[in-house]
């Protein structure tokens, strides 16, 4: 746990160091700022901004955390040349690269929120939105690890991150409608409902519209999660396979790093 401190502390002065995290912060400062100054309905500046959390954060999260791991080879191989746990060196890299864009996130948000006068008691959709895209920074991390840990080179790892945000963040959806036009003589719905879950990003959707119980903007697969088990139980669903994203990629990650020869 000593080594796992050490190595997050030492990123995370590298990471505050970096003006990537700076710009990536102003960014959503000036999001979520300009669209609570232009639109005197909170709600709907929050269904805007969360639109923005789920195309923006997958997308950096998964680029930055692979250039991450292709950057850090140099350092991991003199680390390993330690008498140091694989696991603990490879925990301590992620969170030394991901709880930066979290924090980087989490403020430019909330201060343009507090700014604006977006109170803890008015402000709940703000609050989801800011959980949601922290888990969401995290889930993405942990793929961007397991990807660039499996793929040595870093043209195709990069190419392969980009690709899986570019299925999951558009090309999913697409998928979904294409069944649902297709087999519409027949009972798709769970069959729609199983397809969901394996994207953390819909789900995420999913986890906003249902808290709020936004039923016009719910979607087809909103609209049968709330459906199938209701809104708590709807939310509880998509909070438990959010976390199942996490841990899946993590745990393939550790394995991966513990076996590859660097």
């Amino acid at each position: 746990m000593e080594l796992i401190s050490k190595i997050i502390k030492f990123e995370l002065s590298n990471a505050f160091r970096s003006k990537w995290i700076l710009v990536y912060s102003l960014f959503f400062f000036l999001a979520t700022y300009l669209l609570l100054s232009f639109e005197s309905d909170s709600g709907k500046a929050a269904l805007s901004m969360m639109n923005i959390v789920l195309i923006v954060i997958p997308l950096v999260s998964i680029i930055f955390g692979t250039m991450f791991v292709y950057n850090s080879i140099d350092f991991i191989r003199m680390a390993l040349c330690q008498p140091i746990d694989r696991n603990s060196l490879f925990i301590g890299l992620f969170f030394g690269n991901s709880i930066p864009l979290a924090v980087g996130f989490f403020s430019g948000t909330s201060i343009a929120c507090i700014l604006n006068g977006i109170t803890l008691a008015l402000g709940s959709n703000f609050l989801l939105i800011l959980g949601v895209g922290i888990a969401l920074t995290f889930i993405f991390t942990s793929i961007a690890f397991l990807i660039a840990i499996i793929f040595s080179d870093k043209t195709k790892g990069l190419g392969f991150s980009i690709i899986i945000w570019l299925v999951l963040a558009v090309v999913y959806d697409g998928i979904i409608l294409f069944i649902v036009y297709f087999f519409r003589d027949y009972p798709v719905e769970n069959a729609v409902l199983a397809i969901s879950l394996f994207n953390p990003i819909d789900l995420a959707r999913i986890l906003f519209v249902l808290g709020f119980d936004i039923s016009a903007l719910m979607g087809y697969t909103g609209a049968i999660f709330n459906k199938f088990f209701g809104s708590s139980l709807g939310i509880i669903l998509s909070i438990t396979m959010m976390v199942i994203w996490f841990i899946i990629p993590i745990l393939f990650g550790l394995k991966s790093f513990y076996k590859k020869d660097f």
